[in-house]
Order: structure tokens, then C-alpha cells, then sequence
């Protein structure tokens, strides 16, 4: 029988490339979860994708064994992202946990997602301990680091730990600390009208897809305890299952014969449509004394909204399917993940998605790359915009095209942005207000750094803002965002013409006043990339029905022979000259009136930021 006093369940939150995963694989190695023969870096970064970019996409959950003071502890540990476009992945496991490591690196110091993580923690109400990585580099600093994160937690600057992830200092510290400071899991409190105290209750915070063993279920556990073959039951979506195996992660999965309260591990379902199973549902025993099972439902967390919205199209028209099939298992292990049909004229079927920042979606396309072999186009990412009709309707446009040509008024999505700055670049990082509407600015003096709170339009937060930041800072300045509210904006309607014909695949919504750069960029690099026909082609930008920029692509050329060297007759080569011409024009109305063929190669170079 499990004892659940001697259960600890804690995450690692940290800002991007504070040394999480580093510092994970020595918790891994201390406590003998994985052999030293087996062990590679980013042990827990499964993907290679994550290797490459050295970066946490995925959180990944694992369990531990120690023994402090003769008594042996189950240490469940879940790793988490660093990056605000995987927020969400880090509030589906503080959902899941009783405490949390802060980790804080001691060359760079508090950074803006550190801020944020710790908030959300906070407001969780979990046991935090804080701690400086890299310490075996003797930064310079690291002291007023630890009475920085002293200051921020209200724990004693004696208590913040001193680790390195590298060669495992105050490791086995750090291990004490999570057993003697993080509660033990308390059971969950069973309805009084349900007879049963025992039933079993766990929320999902992950899922995934398995060949063989279906849709498995990545769980904590509040009540009572489940086996194999046990009948089981969805709550959000009504669905009965008989348990196929279930077990914990070491960190590969392995099997059990039982899961109690208190632990966290997996259940295989065996169901097969995945969508049937959502993210923060409660899982639970299933029997017929009980009418409504939505009172046995965990409250978990909320389910993150999308604000950014990007198409994609297969590059083969014949993976439609495969690119749903990917699509459907992708949202199993990534909840903000929102996609729905959607069809271009030029590129055919494809699927809107759904995401919660610019990298969240170049990762999608990666893996959609790399898992299932499917090599895509995207569209340009847009965001949500909240329009009033003339007759005074509120729609949601989140598809450029399906943008209103009159409306009354525009509502954008608009960010709360953090960034933390050391204090020489704070001029260059307010010069960014030249070329970003960022507004409402506030600065605050945290240790040597310097911290401005303001708002930031989403869709100057997917352009290239980040990269702007860490460029004008030299890489020392940090972001963390958070979606908070709609502003009234003005904004116009961007289409491309070519030869006349509307390409619906390349319309934009802009800021009115980017609207002739955004224009004349776009007409210039179509003229680069599209191919010459034997007629000309007008290539326009247009808003509102009026031309903003305008490039024109010659005709292709026919030699006619050198009549005058060989003293041919003139007459004869301005036959052929009016000819020639008289079968552009036809070219030209042919083109005009049929549809034009842009190769989707075309799309996407034009695509490529």
C-alpha cells in the first residue's frame, strides 16, 4: 500500500535556458532513476527537436526514489518549458504538483518569464524553493542573485540553494529540501452525497498517442486508486473505458498493477478517437450508483485561449488526410492546439490552427515535419480581431478574408508585456516604441536590473518583437507576455492583385499606418518571385478598392530575327512586332478572366519571414 506521506510532487520553473533540464538529468543521476551508462544531456527532452533548439517544448513528468534518514521518498518530478508561448504547458503541471524549484541563473539573474512563473506558483498555492544555478562558474553576483530571489519567494537568503546543474553541486541539498519543504499530496474532499470516499479521481494533464495501447492518459491522482482491467470513466465527455495498462514514468513508461492517490503516472485507455479525451478532465472510477459524475469533476485549470492563427496546407494535396490524422494526434499532448478545416484557391484543402504565439506554431510545423513526415505551407499569422458592424454586430475575425469591407470598429488583442533589462540598455529598449506600438510604459528598480510593465498590440508581439528586444540588448533583456484585454485600433484590409485576379491567400489585416511599407514590400517581392508569362502582369496592392503600390512584370520576349544586319525587310519584322502583340492582349484577357496559377512555391518563399 502506497504511503502517501512519503510522496513529494514538484516541478522546475525557470526562465528559457536557465539550465532546467541540465539540472534535471543530476536529480536523475543522484537519485539513481537512470544509469550512468544511459545518461545523456536533456535526458528529459525527448524530442530532438528540443536537443537542437535547446529548449523545453514538452513538459515531461518522472519519477524518482530516495532515501533520506532511513526513510525511502517517491519524488515525483515534472520538468516544464521556459518560453511564454508554452506557458500553458507549465500551468498543466503546477495543476498537477504540491511545490516548485525556482531556478535562477546565477550569470544572467531574474529574468522576465522567471517573474512570471513564480506568480503563477504563487498563485497555485504551492511550497516554493528557490535556488541559483551555475554556481560552479563563480559568477560574479551570485550573492546579490540569491538576495534578489530571498526577496521575491520571503524565504531566509540562508535557505536559497546554491546548485550547479553541471557538475551537480547542492544537489543532494536540493533533494533534502524537497522532502523536508514540499507537503505531502492531501486527498481530494468526495461529494457527501456520494457513498464511496474511495473512488478514484485524477486529473489529466498530458495525453498522448500510443499504436498499440491508444490514448494514454498522463494523470495526478486526488482520491482513491485504480487497476488494470478497472472500468473507468471521462467525465467532460461522458465516455466509458476499461483500463488497458497504466504504470508511472521512469521516465520511459512502465507498467504497475495499481495507481493511488497521491502518485502521478499514466493510464492507457485504448480509445482510439482522440477527441474524446481533453486536457484537464477528470478521470474516475466508474460505477452505476452514481447519476452525475460532473460533481466528481477536478478543477484543474483553465484551457488557454489561442491568439494567433496561422494556416496550413499540405505540400502534396493527397496528405490532406495524413495532415488531420497528425493534426488530431498533436492536439492530444498540446491543449492551446485549435485547428479546423480550412481551403485556399491556389494551395487546396488545409487546416486552420490555433496558437498562443509565433513559436508555438514554427514548432507545430516542425513536428509536423519530423513526427509524421508531412512537409507544409502556412499562411500569414493573423490574430483575432473583434469587429462592429454597420448594423451594430460584433463578429470574430481571425481569417484575413473573411475580414468586412465596412465596419464601425476594430478591437485588437492586446498583450501585457514584463521585460527585465539591465539598466545600460534601457534607452534602446524604450527607442523600440519608434517601430512597436508599445504604450503604458512603467519602470521599477529589482536588484541591478530594471523592469517595464506596458501593453503591446499582439500582432506587433508575432512580428518580430522578441528578436528586436534581444538584438537592441544584446541578448540580455527577457520578455514574458500575457493576453489581458481588446483595445480599439484602426487597421485596413491588404489585398494583392495579380493580373487582376484577387489572391485570397495573401490578404492581410495591417496597421493603418504600415500599410503602403507593408504594400510596397510585398508587390516587390512578388515580382521577384513570380514567373514571366508571354503577357504582362500587374502586380497590386490594394485597400479598400484603391491601388496603394503597384510592380508590373514584362512580357517574355520572342527574337524575330536580325533583319536589319542581314538587310531583311522592315516592313516584314513590324508584321510579326503588331502580331505578336495583338497575341498578348488575348493572353492578357485569357489571363484576366481565367485563374491564375501561382506555384505554392511561390507562397512559400513569399511566407518566409
Amino acid at each position: 500500500m502506497n504511503d502517501i506521506k512519503n510522496i513529494r510532487n514538484f516541478c522546475i520553473i525557470a526562465h528559457v535556458d536557465h539550465g532546467k533540464s541540465t539540472l534535471a538529468d543530476r536529480l536523475l543521476e543522484a537519485t539513481g532513476t537512470v544509469e550512468k551508462r544511459r545518461m545523456k544531456a536533456q535526458y528529459l527532452d525527448q524530442m530532438d527537436l528540443e536537443r537542437e533548439r535547446g529548449i523545453t517544448i514538452k513538459m515531461t513528468p518522472v519519477r524518482m526514489r530516495y532515501k533520506h534518514n532511513g526513510v525511502e521518498y517517491t519524488l515525483n518530478l515534472i520538468d516544464t518549458p521556459g518560453h511564454s508561448d508554452f506557458s500553458y504547458e507549465v500551468s498543466r503541471a503546477l495543476a498537477a504538483v504540491d511545490g516548485a524549484i525556482l531556478l535562477v541563473d546565477a550569470t544572467q539573474g531574474i529574468q522576465a518569464q522567471t517573474l512570471a512563473n513564480f506568480n503563477h506558483a504563487k498563485k497555485a498555492g504551492l511550497k516554493i524553493i528557490g535556488a541559483v544555478n551555475k554556481v560552479d562558474l563563480n559568477p560574479y553576483g551570485a550573492d546579490e542573485i540569491a538576495k534578489s530571489i530571498s526577496e521575491l519567494t520571503g524565504e531566509d537568503e540562508k535557505d536559497v540553494l546554491r546548485v550547479s546543474g553541471k557538475t551537480g553541486q547542492g544537489v543532494e541539498d536540493l533533494l533534502k529540501a524537497i522532502i523536508n519543504k514540499i507537503p505531502c499530496p492531501k486527498a481530494s474532499k468526495i461529494p457527501e452525497n456520494i457513498y464511496d470516499k474511495n473512488i478514484f479521481q485524477a486529473l489529466i494533464f498530458d495525453s498522448f498517442y500510443h499504436e498499440h495501447k491508444g490514448i494514454v492518459a498522463n494523470v495526478r491522482v486526488f482520491n482513491g486508486s485504480l487497476k488494470r482491467e478497472d472500468e473507468a470513466y471521462l467525465v467532460a465527455t461522458d465516455t466509458k473505458f476499461k483500463v488497458k495498462e497504466l504504470g508511472h514514468f521512469a521516465p520511459e513508461l512502465k507498467n504497475d498493477e495499481i495507481i493511488e492517490v497521491g502518485q502521478i503516472g499514466y493510464i492507457a485507455t485504448g480509445l482510439k478517437n482522440p477527441e474524446v479525451l481533453k486536457i484537464g478532465d477528470t478521470i474516475s472510477g466508474y460505477t452505476q450508483h452514481i447519476q452525475d459524475y460532473k460533481q466528481l469533476a477536478l478543477s484543474g485549470y483553465q484551457n488557454p485561449q489561442p491568439v494567433v492563427f496561422v494556416s496550413f496546407y499540405p505540400e502534396e494535396a493527397d496528405d490532406y488526410e495524413s495532415l488531420k490524422m497528425a493534426l488530431g494526434k498533436l492536439k492530444l499532448n498540446d491543449s492551446a492546439l485549435k485547428f479546423e478545416p480550412d481551403s485556399n484557391e491556389f494551395l487546396g484543402r488545409g487546416f486552420k490552427g490555433g496558437f498562443l504565439g509565433r513559436l508555438h506554431f514554427e514548432i507545430t510545423a516542425e513536428r509536423l515535419e519530423r513526427e509524421f513526415n508531412l512537409r507544409t505551407i502556412n499562411s500569414f499569422p493573423s490574430v483575432s480581431y473583434k469587429v462592429k458592424k454597420r448594423n451594430g454586430e460584433w463578429i470574430d475575425v481571425d481569417t484575413p478574408k473573411d475580414f468586412p469591407a465596412d465596419y464601425l470598429e476594430v478591437l485588437e488583442p492586446v498583450s501585457k508585456v514584463e521585460i527585465v533589462t539591465p539598466a545600460n540598455y534601457l534607452g534602446a529598449v524604450m527607442r523600440l516604441q519608434e517601430n512597436f506600438r508599445l504604450r503604458d510604459i512603467n519602470t521599477r528598480s529589482f536588484g541591478n536590473s530594471i523592469v517595464l510593465d506596458g501593453t503591446l498590440p499582439v500582432a506587433e508581439l508575432i512580428r518580430d518583437f522578441d528578436d528586436q528586444l534581444k538584438s537592441v540588448s544584446a541578448g540580455y533583456a527577457s520578455l514574458s507576455y500575457e493576453v489581458s484585454d481588446y483595445k480599439k485600433t484602426e487597421v485596413v484590409k491588404l489585398e494583392i492583385l495579380v493580373a487582376e485576379h484577387n489572391v485570397g491567400g495573401l490578404t492581410r489585416i495591417v496597421y493603418k499606418d504600415d500599410m503602403e511599407h507593408e504594400a510596397r514590400k510585398t508587390v516587390e517581392r512578388l515580382k521577384e518571385l513570380l514567373p514571366r508569362q508571354q503577357f504582362t502582369q500587374a502586380i497590386q496592392a490594394t485597400i479598400g478598392g484603391k491601388i496603394v503600390a503597384r510592380e508590373t512584370i514584362a512580357a517574355m520576349k520572342k527574337e524575330l530575327g536580325n533583319f536589319g544586319k542581314n538587310g531583311g525587310d522592315r516592313t516584314r519584322k513590324m508584321k510579326l512586332w503588331k502580331k505578336q502583340q495583338r497575341g498578348k492582349e488575348r493572353l492578357k484577357e485569357r489571363g484576366t478572366k481565367n485563374k491564375i496559377d501561382i506555384p505554392a512555391g511561390v507562397f512559400k518563399e513569399l511566407l518566409k519571414k
